[in-house]
């Protein structure tokens, strides 16, 4: 589930670095509500300062990377599922069917995800889709920047496609309330545990830099990766973390 996804004020930061992005900086228009903006980030930043941070780094002291490792890879596995609806809904066959056959193969001969099997086949991971995209393909218009509470940055576009997203994440069917909390908060922190490193490229007005990084981010993966590779990360490397 996509709930405190972004709770941190270092994800968008890690997203830059993870993505090849497009040049786009954020005018008046698009973050027309600043000074909300820029109370609501400090109100994540302390939230993750108090909360999230430690319980990472908790998590990343008595975790071997190995194990981290396939954790992420399980939660990686179970966004196939509502990417492979989202690229149907976007007229991508063959998108949904590479989305499809990653899930079925990494969850039964990967063991639910743990291991990248379909990758070592040659079905490597093209991103994952979610309904902010799709609403982006159908023409909807991406509407002011905005910093939602706990979720993070975001625009008028994607907040009104999470409850979408949520409903086709298959995490949300699962019966036992505690197995599903459970599931939320281990992916949770062990998606912050996985940026520590990555902090420390956050540079100048930490505001600003999420929010640019953020909205590179989503236009890059609107536009299926069709720009020039700003930063020269490689693609492994970023599948390793999760940001849902």
């Amino acid at each position: 589930m996509a709930i405190l996804k972004s709770i941190l004020p270092s994800t968008l930061g890690a997203t830059l670095m993870l993505s090849v992005c497009l040049p786009v900086m954020a005018n008046e228009e698009q973050d027309r509500w600043q000074g909300y903006n820029r109370a609501m980030y400090s109100f994540n930043t302390t939230v993750d300062k108090y909360t999230l941070k430690p319980l990472a780094k908790g998590y990343v002291y008595v975790t071997p990377s190995v194990v981290r490792k396939g954790v992420s890879n399980v939660f990686f596995n179970i966004r196939e599922v509502p990417s492979a609806l989202n690229g149907l809904l976007q007229g991508k066959p063959g998108s949904a069917a590479r989305d499809t056959g990653r899930f079925l193969i990494n969850s039964t001969v990967g063991l639910l995800g743990i291991f990248d099997v379909a990758s070592r086949m040659g079905i490597p991971s093209s991103g994952h889709e979610d309904f902010g995209q799709t609403l982006a393909v159908w023409g909807v218009g991406q509407g002011p920047y905005v910093v939602l509470p706990f979720l993070g940055p975001s625009t008028l576009r994607d907040s009104f496609a999470l409850p979408a997203d949520w409903y086709t994440d298959p995490r949300t069917y699962v019966d036992n309330v505690r197995v599903r909390n459970t599931l939320t908060g281990l992916n949770l922190v062990n998606v912050r545990a996985n940026l520590f490193e990555l902090e420390q490229h956050i540079t100048g007005d930490q505001y600003t830099f999420v929010r640019d990084a953020y909205l590179q981010h989503r236009n890059y993966l609107i536009l299926d990766g069709a720009v020039t590779d700003d930063f020269g990360m490689d693609d492994d490397f970023a599948d390793d973390i999760d940001f849902e």
